[in-house]
């Protein structure tokens, strides 16, 4: 069996989207599996290797914050940049006001977990250079690009828990999660 590797992650806000709410935004209780496969994919991602996350651990009590925020309704179209590039003059502008739309939702506030995956190649390559190469950016505090707690605007601190270090306990709660 393949070493695990073990990351610490924290941020002030998260939201881990459920599926069934389409226009509010609503989170999880927890990070989901593959919002935890791309934290360890920030660090290290190849199309040789593929992350298995095998354990979660929550670390800070479950807190829920209640938020209304502001999002752009629209896009800039297509056909106006096309016209802007080939005559050299348009359109592009997009007006905030007009387009804004307030959007409530209900995120997690004060996270942190301890995230327990395995690295599996899926090429003839060696396991250790791709452990070394992730243990080595895990170390400086690389990454590919910014990880996220569940969308891009709550951005995560993300460390390497070394082997053997001491670790604060998870949260002695067990419930449900569906």
């Amino acid at each position: 069996m393949s070493q695990l590797f073990i990351l610490r992650a924290r941020g002030d806000f998260a939201c881990f989207t459920r599926p069934e709410m389409k226009v509010e935004r609503v989170s999880y209780d927890v990070i989901t599996p593959s919002a935890a496969r791309s934290l360890f994919e920030s660090i290290l991602w190849k199309p040789a290797v593929r992350w298995q996350v095998r354990r979660i651990e929550v670390l800070k009590p479950i807190r829920w914050v209640n938020l209304r925020r502001n999002e752009v309704g629209a896009l800039i179209s297509t056909r106006n940049v096309q016209t802007a590039m080939s005559t050299g003059s348009g359109d592009l502008a997009l007006y905030v006001e007009d387009e804004r739309q307030q959007r409530a939702g209900l995120f997690l506030r004060d996270v942190a977990y301890r995230l327990h995956a395995e690295l599996q190649v899926l090429s003839g390559e060696p396991r250790q250079k791709y452990e070394e190469m992730f243990l080595r950016r895990a170390a400086k505090g690389q990454s590919v690009n910014q990880p996220y707690l569940g969308c891009r605007e709550f951005a995560a601190d993300v460390r390497l828990v070394e082997p053997g270090s001491a670790q604060e306990p998870a949260i002695a709660e067990d419930k449900d999660l569906g």
